[in-house]
């Protein structure tokens, strides 16, 4: 049950990280809520694995700052290569190639 929590936590704060950073128009609505919790989800079935328990702070703590973690990477990183990618498929088209 605890993981429903933390992935839909995970999420909520991605949601957030998606409104708080510029060039959200350059991706989908729905990206940055799933990598949160992906990332959440995965990182707290990893360290369960690893032997921590689900009532402790760290496992919390870990999986929700990984969840936002690469929600914030990922909304860095893809506006830089989608506008890169962009140019150079205008530049393609334009040359009528």
């Amino acid at each position: 049950m605890e993981l429903l929590f933390v992935t839909v936590i995970g999420a909520s704060l991605a949601t957030i990280v998606r409104y708080l950073l510029p060039s959200r128009g350059m991706y989908g609505m729905a990206l940055l809520p799933a990598v949160g919790a992906a990332v959440t989800a995965t990182v707290w079935v990893a360290l369960v694995w690893v032997g921590l328990t689900f009532d402790g702070t760290w496992i919390w703590v870990a999986s929700l700052l990984a969840g936002v973690g690469a929600a914030v990477a990922t909304a860095i990183m893809l506006p830089r290569y989608r506008e890169a990618a962009d140019v150079r498929a205008f530049e393609t088209l334009s040359r009528g190639n």
